[in-house]
């Protein structure tokens, strides 16, 4: 089994670790757990797994915070799982840059299923960059699709570079308008719903097929590579 196909645990139940661990290994994966928050971004390091499933409450320090140092140089999928079920902590675990949540209690199976869905997005990342139709242009601050620049608005253009940077995530609205208005002007995130319709049309007036702003219902929105149905 190669490094790739390893999925790193960081759960500080036993119980819960040895049945997912289990059930990973009747699909073929390997695995790697930690039991403690403080030692979990080392693993991350160290262990470059193919996903990292991570608990919120760990001892030591939380998934939050776990999650955020991860994010400080890596990529790597994270599934937060969490007993915590409000809308708010959703939330956060997202944008620590969580890319899914499930919450407990959960069925095994279902965290399989999640586990296989973030790995084929992070396949589809794979691919030598020369192979995207559809690439962001830092220097020129542009979006170019088979190399034509889009005629996106500067916020468009922050909204759509932030989405692509991180396919399958998904946003808040909240984050989205935090990220795309540096000035705090006092702007409702439901401003965000409408540069997204925008972005939709440019990018389906240029024929960018086969990419797409997916609606995730009362949090917000993620970019796909496949468009959304």
């Amino acid at each position: 089994m190669t490094p790739q196909h390893t999925i790193l645990v960081v759960e500080d139940d036993a119980k819960i670790a040895d049945m997912l661990t289990n059930y990973l290994h009747a699909q073929g994966y390997a695995t790697a757990v930690c039991d403690n928050g403080l030692d979990a971004p080392q693993q991350v390091r160290a262990r470059q797994p193919a996903l990292v499933l991570l608990d919120l409450m760990l001892p030591g320090q939380d998934g939050l915070a776990v999650c955020q140092q991860v994010r400080a140089f890596s990529a790597v999928p994270i599934i937060m799982l969490t007993a915590r079920v409000d809308e708010v902590d959703r939330l956060l675990g997202l944008d620590s840059g969580a890319d899914d949540y499930v919450c407990k209690p959960f069925s095994p199976r279902e965290v399989v299923a999640r586990v296989k869905a973030q790995l084929r997005r992070a396949d589809g990342l794979l691919a030598p960059p020369a192979t995207q139709a559809l690439v962001v242009d830092d220097a020129s601050q542009c979006v170019r699709w088979h190399g034509q620049a889009l005629a996106l608005t500067p916020v468009e253009y922050r909204l759509l570079q932030l989405l692509m940077s991180r396919p399958g995530q998904v946003f808040s609205r909240a984050r989205l308008l935090d990220h795309v208005h540096h000035d705090l002007r006092d702007v409702s995130d439901r401003a965000i719903d409408s540069h997204i319709k925008n972005l939709r049309r440019k990018l389906e007036a240029a024929g960018a097929v086969g990419y797409g702003v997916a609606s995730v219902y009362g949090v917000g929105y993620r970019w796909e590579v496949e468009a959304p149905a």
